[in-house]
C-alpha cells in the first residue's frame, strides 16, 4: 500500500466517525466531490483493501508478449551472451528488427540470471568541466587488449577523444610507440586540424624522466621526448595527467571500445590489424561518432591549420657535430656533406639529423636542408695479434772459428763428457 493510500484510510476513518464531511474530505484528498463519494462507497464495501489501486499486481497494458520476450532472450543466449543491455538492444533492433528498450532488457536479463549487476566502489572525485570548444583539448591514450579474442596477436588501439564533443578517432598498432602516436595524430590533423592541446599520461613516449644535459640547463629548457619535441614545434600544449582518472574521458572510451568494438569485429570476422583499421575508418567510427557525439558548449572550432611540413615534424631528430672532413656519423654510418655548403662553415657546428617515418633521412642546419651522400662502409680494422718471438737456436761454430782454434771447444766437450759419465755412474 502506498503512502497516498494510507492517507486516504485516515480520511475515510475520520468520515466514518463523523469528524469530516465529504466536501471537506474532497479538499484534503485533492479530488472532486463525486470521486470522494466513490472512494467512500468502496471503503464501506471492502474496507482498507478497497482503497488499493485495482490494477496493482496485474500485467500492464504495454507489457511485451511472452513469445516476444522468449524470442529476444533466445537471441541473447545464442548470439549475444556477453553483450550488455544497451549494446544488445541496439543489435536486436538493427540486425533482427526487435525493438526493446534497454532498461526492459536489463530487467529481463537480471530475472533470467543472464546478467549480474556490477557494484563498483565509489571514490570521491572533483569534477573537471569540459573544454567549451571543439579541438581545444584532445585526450590521447593507448589501450592494450586482446582485441581479436585470440584470432590474432594482441595489439594496441591508439585512441583520441575530443574533450568538448566526445569525437573519437582510433587506430590499431602492434604496440604503443612514438610511431603509433605520430600516425594517429597525423590522421586527426588531416581530418580536423591541429588540436590546441594533448592530454596524455606520463608514459615515456610523452614525458621523459632523464636529467637535463648541460646545454639544456644553460638554455633553461626541460628535456623532451621526440613526441614532446614535435608538439612543441607545432605549438600544441602537451599536458601530462597525474592519474588515470584525470583523463577519465579517454579511459572510459577505452572500456567502451573494449566492449563494443571487440564484439563488432567478432561478428564481422575481422582478425588482423589492416582489416580492423579499414573497418574503423570506413564503417565503425562514422556510426559511433554520429551516435555518441555531443554538441560543444560553444560553436567555435579551436583547431589550428595543418602545416605543410607536418610529416617532417613528426619524425626523429638528433644533433650531430660536423667533422673536419665534412662528414657526419650517425647510427654507425658516415655521411658526406656536399661542397656547395662550404659557405656555411659547418666544421665543428651541430646540425640536425632527421629520420622520417618512411625511413628517409634529412640533414638540416638553421632550417636549411643540406645535400649529402652516404659513404661506403669501411672495412673494420683488425688488430694484428702480437707474435711471440721464437727462441733463438744455438748454432755450432764453424770449423775454422777462432773458438775452435783456441782449443776451447775440445775442453768444453771433454768437460761435458766427464759430467755425463759421473751422472751415469750415480
Amino acid at each position: 500500500m502506498s503512502q497516498k493510500e494510507r492517507e486516504r484510510i485516515l480520511v475515510m476513518k475520520a468520515i466514518g466517525k463523523g469528524e469530516l464531511k465529504l466536501v471537506k474530505a474532497a479538499e484534503l484528498l485533492g479530488v472532486s466531490y463525486r470521486q470522494t463519494r466513490r472512494i467512500w462507497r468502496r471503503y464501506l464495501a471492502d474496507g482498507d483493501a478497497g482503497l488499493v489501486h485495482r490494477t496493482r499486481g496485474k500485467p500492464g497494458p504495454r507489457r511485451k508478449a511472452t513469445a516476444f520476450r522468449e524470442e529476444v532472450l533466445g537471441f541473447i543466449r545464442d548470439r549475444y551472451p556477453d553483450f550488455g543491455p544497451t549494446l544488445a538492444a541496439e543489435y536486436l533492433a538493427d540486425e533482427h528488427g526487435l525493438e526493446v528498450d534497454h532498461e526492459t532488457l536489463r530487467r529481463w536479463l537480471n530475472a533470467e540470471g543472464l546478467r549480474k549487476p556490477k557494484h563498483r566502489r565509489q571514490t570521491h572525485r572533483a569534477r573537471r568541466e569540459r573544454r567549451p570548444c571543439l579541438g581545444q583539448m584532445v585526450q590521447l591514450d593507448g589501450s592494450h587488449h586482446d582485441w581479436f579474442e585470440g584470432r590474432a596477436e594482441q595489439c594496441c588501439l591508439m585512441v583520441m577523444v575530443d574533450d568538448a564533443t566526445n569525437r573519437t578517432l582510433a587506430r590499431f598498432s602492434p604496440k604503443e610507440t612514438t610511431r603509433a602516436c605520430y600516425d594517429i595524430f597525423e590522421q586527426w590533423a588531416e581530418q580536423s586540424g591541429l588540436p590546441r592541446s594533448i592530454y596524455a599520461d606520463r608514459h615515456s613516449i610523452y614525458l621523459t624522466q632523464r636529467e637535463p644535459t648541460v646545454a639544456e640547463q644553460l638554455a633553461g629548457k626541460e628535456p623532451k621526448t621526440q613526441f614532446g619535441r614535435a608538439m612543441e614545434r607545432l605549438s600544441v600544449d602537451l599536458i601530462a595527467a597525474q592519474s588515470p582518472q584525470a583523463k577519465g574521458r579517454v579511459e572510459r572510451m577505452n572500456g567502451t571500445l573494449q566492449d563494443r568494438l571487440v564484439k563488432a569485429m567478432r561478428l564481422k570476422g575481422i582478425s588482423d590489424i589492416e582489416q580492423a583499421n579499414d573497418y574503423l575508418a570506413k564503417t565503425y567510427l562514422p556510426d559511433f561518432n554520429q551516435r555518441f557525439m555531443r554538441v560543444a558548449a560553444q560553436p567555435a572550432d579551436a583547431h589550428l591549420a595543418q602545416p605543410k611540413e607536418l610529416n617532417e615534424v613528426l619524425s626523429w631528430e638528433e644533433k650531430r657535430v660536423v667533422q673536419r672532413d665534412w662528414t657526419v656519423k650517425w647510427e654507425n654510418k658516415q655521411y658526406q656533406l656536399d661542397r656547395r655548403h662550404e659557405g656555411l662553415s659547418l666544421v665543428g657546428k651541430a646540425i640536425t639529423v632527421r629520420l622520417l617515418r618512411d625511413e628517409s633521412r634529412q640533414m638540416v642546419y638553421q632550417g636549411k636542408k643540406l645535400k649529402w651522400k652516404q659513404l661506403s662502409a669501411e672495412a673494420p680494422r683488425v688488430r694484428e695479434a702480437e707474435k711471440k718471438p721464437e727462441p733463438k737456436k744455438r748454432q755450432a761454430p764453424a770449423a775454422n772459428h777462432p773458438w775452435r782454434r783456441a782449443g776451447r771447444a775440445k775442453a768444453r766437450s771433454e768437460e761435458h763428457t766427464s759430467e755425463l759419465q759421473s751422472h751415469l755412474n750415480l
